[in-house]
């Protein structure tokens, strides 16, 4: 039986000094976080630590800087306004890590701010569609705060809590975070089409969010027994499961199985999750580990770049300086394919910006973060093609690149291509 307060009470756990870790995506508790914020003349010097969160951040504006200061594994859009100033800091790691900066104590964590479902007749409760690097927080904590929301999923895997671990609790019917897919533009659709042409019949599909990865699975219709191994997924696969495509049948480990470690989209993929014995929500230390990646064959790796260079660097987590998102499980996921037997590791990029700025440059920006390195980086693909990297000396790379950047940047990339390979 689990004592519920009001948020207010709840939070008064909560001392000056101590570090705070938030609960993320769908699952981000706002009713505690907005609390704890109100306590913000009263408590000093709380960290606060957390990955992609959704709605408010009121704690990261710099008037509550003496109250709050935030290491955040992942700038969201709702922190990146705030990130780089003295109380909003980013923490580059890969994700497949973060659980053992908890473990090792080397961010050891005082109190979980955490938003799960309702208990099942044995007193658990589930971590919902963010089991992530929250099962090492909740596993290694001193102190928990439960939301306790009945809209959570109940979804199968690592995520059980027992409501006994709760050090206070509140209920709440408040809708859980959803996210809706914007139409694909025809950029998006002409990536999605070249991704397809090069996934296979039994690949098992590592992939992010957004229009180029829904534009892929867009395009898998014909294909057979797709597998389903990613840090997180959204509702694009939903027609592909309904239709069998989707099935895991030829998958090594965890066949049958769609392995994750957290979901973002609408209450239809929601209620696909809850209670749900072909989804395992599993700790993204395991999820994103390279050798348990590789096992599977056929890994398709698909993600995303802010730009490469024409020998294959990819910057995925800033815009020059200004960190724009995190390293994330790119290089866990681009890795763990390229040891899979069979296996595609793809950056896949629109050819140029909104503004005309090719993604594709002869260098980096100045202060560009290399998330992916050029050895690792296989194959690239934007809406004018495919370039296979593997293999490739820098010159023949660069070409590869150019043929497949937008044909306004072409002559100039040439022309720097040869100022630095000389052909």
């Amino acid at each position: 039986m689990i004592t519920y307060q009001t948020a207010e009470e709840a939070v008064k756990i909560v001392e000056s000094g101590e570090r705070i870790f938030f609960h993320g995506g769908a699952a981000t508790p706002q009713i505690l976080i907005q609390a704890l914020t109100k306590r913000h003349e009263e408590l000093k010097n709380i960290e606060i630590i957390h990955m992609h969160t959704e709605g408010d951040t009121l704690y990261a504006h710099p008037e509550y800087s003496k109250s709050f200061h935030v290491n955040s594994f992942f700038v969201a859009a709702n922190l990146r306004p705030f990130v780089d100033h003295a109380n909003v800091q980013y923490v580059p790691v890969f994700l497949s890590e973060i659980p053992a900066l908890f473990r090792k104590g080397v961010m050891p964590i005082d109190t979980c701010f955490i938003q799960v479902s309702l208990p099942d007749i044995h007193g658990f409760c589930s971590l919902g569609t963010s089991v992530d690097i929250a099962k090492a927080a909740t596993d290694t904590t001193k102190k928990i705060i439960a939301l306790v929301n009945p809209n959570m999923p109940r979804s199968h895997g690592d995520g059980q809590i027992h409501c006994s671990r709760f050090d206070a609790a509140v209920y709440g019917e408040d809708p859980i975070f959803e996210m809706h897919n914007e139409p694909l533009s025809e950029v998006e659709i002409a990536i999605g089409k070249n991704i397809a042409s090069i996934v296979e019949n039994g690949a098992t599909l590592q992939m992010g969010i957004g229009g180029i990865p829904n534009a892929v699975l867009q395009f898998l219709n014909n294909h057979k027994d797709i597998g389903i191994h990613t840090e997180m997924f959204s509702d694009g696969i939903l027609p592909l499961v309904e239709s069998g495509v989707i099935n895991g049948r030829l998958k090594r480990i965890h066949p049958g199985k769609i392995v994750s470690a957290f979901s973002l989209g609408s209450r239809k993929l929601y209620d696909f999750i809850h209670d749900n014995p072909m989804v395992a929500m599993l700790d993204v230390a395991y999820v994103n580990d390279t050798s348990v990646i590789r096992r599977n064959n056929k890994v398709t790796a698909i993600n995303s770049a802010v730009e490469i260079d024409l020998s294959g660097q990819v910057c995925a987590d800033s815009i020059g300086h200004k960190i724009y998102s995190g390293v994330g499980g790119q290089m866990d996921f681009m890795r763990g394919a390229s040891l899979s037997e069979g296996g595609k590791p793809i950056i896949a990029i629109p050819s140029q910006t909104g503004k005309g700025v090719s993604k594709i440059t002869a260098v980096l920006k100045q202060g560009a973060g290399v998330v992916t390195t050029r050895a690792h980086v296989h194959f690239v693909v934007t809406e004018y093609g495919i370039a296979d990297l593997y293999g490739k000396n820098l010159a023949q790379r660069a070409k590869a690149l150019i043929h497949i950047a937008h044909p306004a940047h072409r002559e100039s990339l040439e022309r720097e291509a040869f100022e630095l390979y000389g052909r």
